[in-house]
Parts: C-alpha cells; structure tokens; sequence
C-alpha cells in the first residue's frame, strides 16, 4: 500500500495531492478501488479499444468506410466524435417529420368512413361490440352508449378513390401519396400512458423516445444543428390542450446527448443564443474551451459518459449561434413557398410555420422534427372544435408533403401524421346532430405515413361498421416503431442497450413486426 490509506486521509489523491479523491467517499475501500479501476482503466481501454478498431478499419478501408461502402450514411454525414452508428441495411428514408396531433383525433370524423352509421344515429351500441372493454371515468358511468354518425360528408379524392372528409379539402389533394393505417391500436385508454407508449414504445415513464433512439443508433447528419428537434405550436383557444412534458423526448437511459432539444414557439428559438451584453464571440469561444477543458479532466478521472455529454452540448451550443439564426431566417424563401403554405407561414409558433421550419431542417440534415399540435382532446362539441383543429393544421400538412415532393426531399423524408389514439363512436354525455361528444379510444385508430419508402396510395386495414373494432390487419404502436426503424435504415431487434438486465428496444419485450404492407 503507497501513501493513500485505508482511512482516506493519506497524501495521495486523483488530484495530486489536493482536493479530494475516490479513497474520500464513505465506502469500504476494496469497493472503492475496484470502482476506480473499472471506471478508468478498464472503461478507459475498452472504449479505446473500439475507437482504435473503427480507426483501423477505416483505414484499411482508404476513406471508403466513412463514404457508406458498411451503410447508407454518405461522407457529409457528421457522425458524431464519440460514436459510429451505421444502418443495418441500406434505408429508405434518411430523416422523419412527425406530425402529433396530441389529444386523439376522432377516425371516424376524418378517415374512417362509416356510411352506415347515419341509419344507426342515437342507437345505443351493442353490449357485444364493447365487450369486456374497460372504459375511461369519463364514460363508464352512462347509463347508454348512444352512436354518434359523423356530421361531415366524405368523398373519394385521388386516383386511389379513398374517402376522406371534407374537413381535410387540403390533404385530400395529396392522397395519393398517403399510406393510411386504419387500424393503429394501443394499450392505454389514457393520455398519459398512451402518448408515452407511442413516443417511447412503454407506458412507463423513464424510456427513450424515437428520436433518441434515431440519435443514438444513425448519429447526426450536420454537426452545427441538434439531430432530434421538437416543435411545440401555439395553442388553440377554447380547445381542451392536454399538457406535453420533455419525457416524451427525452432520452431515458441513453445518455442526454440524445434528447430532442425543443424550440420556444416565441422570441429566440433557443434560450441564450446571442452572446451576453459586453461579451464577444471570441470571448464566449474561450470561456466555452476553458470549461471543457475542467469537463475532459473530470471524464479521465471517472469516465462518466454523461460528462462527454456535457462537453458535446456545450459545442453543440456554440455552433448553433450562427446556424439557427439562418434556419429561422426566411427571407430567401420564394413567393411560391408563401403561395402554399398560406400567410399563417409567417407567423413564428403557428402550425403552419413549424412545417415550414421542419422542411429547412430537413434540407439541413436533422434527423427527426417532431410537431406537437395539442388540442384533439374533443370530449364536448365535437361539431364545433373539430373545423377550428383542421383549419390550423390541414392545409399545413398538405403544403409540407407537396413542398418536400417538388424538391426532391420527400424521397428520403418519412412523414407522419397522427395520435395517441383514436375516439368512441358513441357520445359521451348528450347527443344532438350539431353537437355531441368523443371519448378516448385504444382499440382503433388512424394514422398515416408520407414518403420515405412508405407505400403511397394504400388504406392498410378494415374496421367493423362502427369503426370499434378491428376486423383486418391491426398495427399495433410496436409494429409502427417497428416500422418507422425498418424504412430509417434500422432492425428494431438489434437496435438496444443494455439497461437494468434487458437489451432495452424501442419496440419492447413483447413481439412485434414490421408491416410489409405499408413498404413501397
């Protein structure tokens, strides 16, 4: 034993001799050692240990590795100074646009088209056609389950002939384009859980999101901007806006540099991006470097990933001062972008911006632009609330697929539109054809994808007559994730991490599949 006792109060220490060491902490000291040694030699040699072979084989290689001769990822993508993902294959899609329309839209109002629900108009539904369902606190207290038709008409649109509503005139103008899933399911009957199950694939809070699991296994493709950005929309007056919190794109258990980074709707998009009164950029550089440096010394005594984490944000950080000031600079967009995207395009916080805004960052290689939409929750007049909730966001959708299609991008961009779950076909609390109410709904539900190697122009699956139940093909949430990874270039069973004794998946421990029917 040298001059560092057992008692933690010798003269040697990680510090030189100054300050304190791992022999100060108030466990026993073969613990302690042997803490030492795993979390700085041994995490030391073994992350070398990858870095030298990648090194080698790149190499070997002449370059080629880097230029996706292993993967889909071309020589511009940034991939990242601590790790190398790769595709398991060759994607179809390089980045995703996701649409959250939070709340549960109502399928039957929108997509779902039921004609024979107009002769079935305040009749109460089946016992036989619920079932066993438990329901929401809201419902399981009526005395009847009166069916509520849909107020709105639906007319075939497209060469495909779907049927779509007349609330979506601008959606419907890109049917063809559209893969829609009529028969998206869950297992939550609240909000909470079920937008944490489709956001992370579990309905217990603490699990990485999509885009986490995107950053972590394919790497960014631009070094000076966030690779998972979410945008929050202004909200919509008199709706029922169900709050949203960053566990829905955080990272769980991966490391923090992962997690989506989330944009204000007003004023600078990102909090402290200008430089202090009286402080240069040089100045701000140094004092960045400076900081980084204390971090990297921290990081060789005890190898904590999530120092890396820090330092790579702070660097994040200082990069993005120059590169979110032009990605939200729209001045040398062209009067055509303003002709289809309408005036609301200019208006920072709108829907309709945020599209705009995801489709600049798609150019600019983010990996995953999640738009948060809230204000679906149409428990009440439905009638009312559902006209105000398509006009913010119908012709958005429409101008986003058509802007991403007339310049190349939509290709290699998957768009998807949808949320946490579907609604009741019958009314909660009092039924009148000018107003009548929704409740939630997991056993069906409709979404749909755009691009990206999803199949245009297809309705995959068939609900019963009271869009209720499923009669063919349902999805479940996990086979959608499972999809999503498969067109990103991903098999859902090998993208994992070990956590708490499991090789954690976005899709879970139970089974799932990739739903070929929706594959171009």
């Amino acid at each position: 034993m040298d001059t560092c006792s057992k008692s933690g109060t010798g003269g040697c220490s990680d510090h030189h001799g100054e300050g304190p060491s791992i022999y100060d902490l108030p466990i026993p000291y073969a613990l302690r050692e042997e803490w030492r040694q795993l979390e700085t030699r041994r995490y030391f040699l073994g992350r070398m240990g990858k870095v030298l072979g990648w090194a080698g084989l790149a190499s070997l290689l002449g370059g080629k590795l880097a230029a996706g001769t292993l993967g889909a990822a071309g020589a511009s993508e940034f991939l990242g100074p601590k790790f190398i993902r790769l595709p398991n294959f060759v994607p179809k899609a390089k980045r995703c646009i996701y649409l959250f329309m939070s709340g549960g839209p109502p399928q039957m109002d929108l997509w779902d088209y039921k004609p024979d629900l107009a002769g079935l108009y305040d009749q109460d539904l089946p016992d036989s056609v619920r079932g066993s369902q438990v329901l929401t606190g809201m419902t399981a207290g009526q005395s009847r389950f009166p069916i509520a038709p849909s107020h709105w008409r639906f007319a075939r649109q497209g060469t495909s002939g779907r049927w779509i509503s007349e609330l979506l005139p601008w959606t419907s103008k890109i049917s063809d384009d559209l893969a829609v899933i009529h028969t998206i399911r869950t297992d939550a009957i609240n909000h909470e859980p079920a937008i944490l199950m489709l956001n992370t694939g579990n309905m217990v809070v603490g699990k990485p999101s999509l885009g986490s699991w995107l950053s972590y296994g394919l790497g960014s493709m631009n070094e000076n901007l966030p690779t998972f950005v979410v945008l929050s929309s202004k909200l919509i007056p008199d709706a029922d806006n169900q709050p949203i919190s960053s566990r829905l794109w955080g990272s769980g258990f991966l490391s923090s540099q992962y997690a989506g980074v989330a944009f204000r709707s007003q004023g600078d998009p990102v909090l402290y991006l200008n430089d202090p009164a009286g402080m240069t950029r040089q100045t701000r550089h140094t004092l960045i470097e400076s900081v980084n440096a204390i971090n990297e010394l921290t990081y060789k005594e005890l190898g904590d990933p999530e120092t890396q984490a820090r330092i790579s944000q702070y660097e994040m950080a200082f990069r993005m001062q120059t590169a979110v000031p032009d990605l939200t600079d729209m001045r040398d967009e062209p009067t055509s972008t303003w002709e289809l995207y309408g005036p609301e395009a200019k208006e920072p916080g709108t829907f309709t911006y945020n599209c705009l805004l995801a489709r600049r960052m798609a150019e600019r290689g983010v990996r995953l632009t999640q738009i948060y939409q809230r204000g679906w929750d149409v428990h009440h007049n439905v009638v009312r609330m559902l006209p105000k909730l398509c006009a913010v966001t119908d012709r958005a959708c429409y101008a986003l697929v058509a802007d991403l299609k007339r310049r190349g991008l939509l290709e290699d961009t998957l768009v998807i539109w949808g949320g946490e779950f579907g609604r009741t076909v019958y009314s909660q609390g009092g039924l009148s054809p000018e107003d009548y109410g929704r409740d939630h709904h997991p056993r069906c539900f409709t979404m749909w994808m755009a691009g990206g190697g999803a199949k245009p122009g297809v309705a995959y699956g068939q609900t019963d007559r009271y869009s209720y139940n499923i009669d063919s093909d349902p999805v479940h949430v996990r086979d959608l994730n499972a999809t999503i990874l498969h067109l990103l270039g991903i098999d859902y069973s090998k993208l994992t991490f070990k956590f708490q004794g499991l090789d954690q998946k976005l899709t879970g421990v139970e089974p799932a599949k990739v739903v070929e029917g929706l594959l171009a």
